[in-house]
C-alpha cells in the first residue's frame, strides 16, 4: 500500500512539475527512459561494493563480539510510543536486517556490518556494576551501581526512550533510586532524556558544594564547563537551519530498508520522543578532579574542542575502566557535521586521547563510551584509543601539509588517503564521519572557506549562475542526453553536479530532477558513511517526491531548554528572531531589571541590532522592564497580555510592542521546511 501511495505521489508531482515546463520536458523523461521509482544497485554500483571484500578482513567479528558481549535481556521486537500511540523509535522496522545472510547489492558492505552491530540491543552487562541499554536511542544509557543506587551516565534523547530503558532496567536489575546524573557533552542525544529518569523535584540545589549536593540527597547533575551555553547555541540559536539540514544527514524522510536507511556509524538514528532539560547543578572545571558518588570513586579528565566544544572523560579506577564520553565510538566520527556545527579540533581530540593514555593506559582494562559498545583488555583498549587518536591527527596535519603546497579544500578531500595500517581498523571505518569532509574541517578551521582564487570571493548566488550557465549551454536536452551516457558508464558524481545546475535554473525540468536522483541514489548506494548515505538518499526523495517537511517526523521540545536560558541567551535569541529590516531605522533603549536575581541590564536596539549590556541602566531609558527571570522567555512567545501581565512596564510601551510585533522572521516552534537539493 505504502508503495502504491509513493507511485501514485511521484506521479502527481511528475504532473504538477511538467506542466509548469514544456511538452519538450516530458518528451525528455519519456526518452531517457527516467521514471520516479527507486531503483536497484547498477552494475557500477555492483563492482564498487564488491571492492571491498578484497581490502577489508570480513572474517574478524571482533566489533561484533563486542557489540553483543554481556546481553542479559531484550525484547524480541522494540518499538517505542509516545503517548499518542505515534512511533518514536523502532528496531523493530531494521528487522529486514537479520534476513539477509549476505549483503544486498545496495548497500555498502563496510555500513552493513556496522548496521548488524548497531541493530544488536537490549540491556549489557559492561563489567561489575557497570551495566548499558544499548540500542533504545542514538545513544547508550549507561548506569553505574553505587552503594545505594544508580548513577546515570547520558540519559538518551527522548524521555519516552529512557523511560523504556529504564523499565527493562527495572525488570531485570530491580527498581534503585537515582543518585546522581553525569552528562558528558552537550549534544541533545544526551541530555533530551533527563526526564526520564529524574524530576525537576528532586533536583540538587545548584548554589551548593558538589558533597554538599550529594549530602542532601537530592540528585546533582553534573556536566563538564560551559555545558548550558553551548547546548543553547546548538539547539537554539541554529536550531532550525540545523535540524532541517539533520533531516539529511539522520534519514528522517526515508523508510528503513535496504534501500533506504540504515545505521549510521553511530547508532540507527534519532529518537522523534520528547526532548527534555533541566539545568546542570555542578561544572566539573578541570582534569583530575575527583569525587566519590555513592561509593564510586571517580577521576574527571576535561577534553574541550574534540567532539563537542564541552566534553569529558571519566576515570573509574575501581574498575580500571575509562568513560571515553563520544571521543573514541568504534567508528570515524565528525570533524565537521553535515547538520552544521562549530568545527572540531582534530589536534585537540588526539591530544585528550593521547593524555588519556599517558593517564590511565597502564592500567585501564576497559574502554566504554556513549555510543556503540565497549572494548575490554588492556592492549585492545590501548590500541583502540591510540589508533583513534592517529586517524585524528592523521587528518589534521596531512590536511595541514596539503594546504601549504597550495591545494584547495575540494582538491585535498579527493586527495587525502588513511594509510593502510589505520583504514583496516573495524573501529575507524567511516560510518559516520569520513576523510574527505574531515579534511574540509581542517581546511575551515585554519584558513576558512576562501580558496585565494578571486573568481570565488564573492560568486554568483546559485540559482542565478545556474541559469547562465544554461544560457552558455544552449541545448539543455543534449546535456541530459550525454549526462545519461555518462549516468550509464556509472559517472555519478558529475552526472548529479550537472543534472543540479539543470535543476537549479529550472526546478520543472523533471528530466534533470529524476537523473540527479537516480545518479545520487547510487552514490548513496556505495557510500561507507551512513549520513552520506542518508544525505544522497534524501536528495533523492525530495528530487522525486518534493521536499518532504510536511512528512517528516522530528523530536518534539518540552519547552524547558528556552526556560532555562540564562537573560543573555533569552536577548541573544530575540535578536535572532528580529525582523532586522522592519527595525532598520529604529534607535532606543529599554532597561531590564530582575526582581529575583538583581541583575541589570541595558538593551540598545539600533539599526535593526541588538545590542546588550550587563550591569548596566540607561538614564534615559524609552522603557524600563521590572520582572522575574523566568518571565523573559514570554516574549518569545508574542503573547503581549501574558508579557503585560508578568511585567512592571515604565515608559514608552509601544517599544515592546513593536519588539514582539517583529519576531516574526521564523516561527519559534514550527520546524524548518527550507529547500535543499532545489532552490
Amino acid at each position: 500500500m505504502k508503495k502504491k501511495i509513493s507511485v501514485l505521489l511521484s506521479f502527481i508531482l511528475l504532473f504538477s512539475l511538467a506542466a509548469c515546463g514544456s511538452d519538450n520536458n516530458i518528451d525528455m523523461v519519456s526518452k531517457l527512459g527516467l521514471t520516479a521509482e527507486t531503483k536497484d544497485a547498477t552494475e557500477y554500483t555492483v563492482q564498487v561494493n564488491s571492492a571491498l571484500y578484497s581490502t577489508l578482513d570480513f572474517e574478524n567479528k571482533t566489533e561484533y563480539k563486542f557489540a553483543t558481549k554481556g546481553l542479559i535481556d531484550a525484547p524480541e521486537s522494540l518499538e517505542i510510543k509516545d503517548a499518542d500511540g505515534n512511533v518514536i523509535w523502532s528496531q523493530k522496522a531494521y528487522s529486514f536486517v537479520d534476513n539477509y545472510k549476505e549483503c544486498p547489492d545496495t548497500v555498502n558492505p563496510s555500513l552493513w556490518e556496522n548496521t548488524k552491530n548497531n541493530h544488536a540491543y537490549g540491556l549489557f552487562e559492561v563489567c561489575e556494576n557497570i551495566y548499558q541499554v544499548r540500542g533504545y536511542d542514538m545513544a547508550n544509557l549507561t548506569l553505574i551501581k553505587g552503594n545505594t543506587g544508580w548513577i546515570i551516565f547520558d540519559p538518551l534523547m527522548s524521555v519516552e526512550c529512557t523511560q523504556a530503558a529504564m523499565q527493562l532496567v527495572e525488570k531485570n536489575l530491580g527498581k534503585l533510586p537515582v543518585k546522581a546524573v553525569i552528562i558528558s557533552h552537550p549534544h541533545v542525544d544526551h541530555y533530551g532524556g533527563i526526564k526520564g529518569v529524574i524530576t525537576d523535584d528532586i533536583i540538587a540545589d545548584s548554589s551548593l558544594s558538589l558533597e554538599k549536593q550529594l549530602e542532601s540527597g537530592l540528585v546533582p547533575i553534573i556536566v563538564p564547563q560551559h555545558f548550558t551555553e553551548y547546548a543553547v547555541s546548538e539547539n537554539i540559536y541554529a536550531g532550525k537551519g540545523m535540524g532541517r539540514r539533520a533531516s539529511y544527514q539522520y534519514g528522517v524522510f526515508l523508510e528503513q530498508s535496504e534501500k533506504g536507511k540504515v545505521a549510521m556509524g553511530i547508532g540507527m538514528g534519532q529518537s522523534t520522543g520528547t526532548v527534555s532539560f533541566i539545568a546542570p547543578t555542578y561544572e566539573i572545571k578541570e582534569t583530575g578532579e575527583t569525587y566519590t558518588i555513592d561509593g564510586i570513586t571517580m577521576e574527571f579528565q576535561m577534553t574541550p574542542g574534540t567532539e563537542a566544544p564541552a566534553e569529558m572523560n571519566i576515570w573509574f579506577p575501581q574498575m580500571n575502566a575509562l568513560w571515553v564520553a563520544e571521543n573514541c565510538t568504534a567508528t570515524l566520527h565528525n570533524l565537521y557535521t553535515l547538520r552544521g556545527a562549530q568545527i572540531r579540533d582534530g589536534n585537540a581530540w588526539a591530544k585528550y586521547i593521547t593524555e588519556a593514555i599517558n593517564l590511565y593506559g597502564k592500567e585501564v582494562e576497559l574502554a566504554f563510551q556513549s555510543h556503540n559498545w565497549p572494548h575490554w583488555g588492556n592492549e585492545i583498549v590501548n590500541d583502540y584509543l591510540t589508533d583513534t587518536a592517529a586517524v585524528y591527527k592523521f587528518i589534521n596535519d596531512q590536511t595541514l601539509t596539503y594546504i601549504n603546497q597550495g591545494y584547495t579544500s575540494d582538491e585535498i578531500s579527493n586527495m587525502i588517503k588513511l594509510p593502510k595500517e589505520l583504514e583496516k581498523n573495524w573501529f575507524t571505518r567511516q560510518y559516520y564521519g569520513t576523510v574527505a569532509h574531515n579534511s574540509k574541517a581542517v581546511y575551515q578551521k585554519y584558513i576558512g572557506w576562501y580558496d585565494a582564487n578571486p573568481v570565488n570571493l564573492n560568486p554568483l548566488e546559485p540559482t542565478e549562475s545556474a541559469k547562465k550557465w544554461v544560457e552558455y549551454l544552449g541545448d539543455t536536452n543534449e546535456v541530459l542526453r550525454k549526462a545519461k551516457e555518462d549516468y550509464n558508464k556509472g559517472e555519478y558524481q558529475w552526472v548529479a553536479e550537472v543534472t543540479n545546475v539543470l535543476v537549479y535554473a529550472d526546478p520543472s525540468n523533471m528530466a534533470a530532477r529524476l537523473l540527479c536522483a537516480d545518479a545520487l541514489e547510487q552514490l548513496g548506494y556505495q557510500s561507507e558513511s551512513g549520513t552520506w548515505r542518508n544525505a544522497y538518499l534524501s536528495a533523492a526523495l525530495e528530487l522525486r517526491n518534493g521536499n518532504a517537511s510536511e512528512k517528516g517526523k522530528n523530536a518534539k521540545s518540552d519547552g524547558s531548554m528556552l526556560k532555562n536560558m540564562t537573560p543573555e541567551m533569552i536577548f541573544d535569541y530575540i535578536g535572532i528572531l528580529l525582523d532586522k529590516e522592519a527595525l532598520a531605522n529604529e534607535d532606543f533603549v529599554i532597561n531590564i531589571e530582575l526582581t529575583n536575581t538583581g541583575e541589570k541590564y541595558m538593551l540598545h536596539f539600533v539599526n535593526g541590532a541588538l545590542l546588550q549590556y550587563h550591569d548596566c541602566l540607561s538614564d534615559s531609558a524609552d522603557l524600563t522592564i521590572t520582572c522575574p527571570k523566568n518571565a523573559l522567555a514570554l516574549i518569545l512567545g508574542r503573547d503581549m497580555k501574558k508579557i503585560s501581565a508578568s511585567m512592571k512596564l515604565e515608559g514608552d510601551t509601544t517599544k515592546l510592542n513593536l519588539i514582539v510585533d517583529n519576531l516574526n522572521q521564523f516561527s519559534v516552534t514550527d520546524n524548518a521546511k527550507f529547500n535543499i537539493i532545489e532552490p
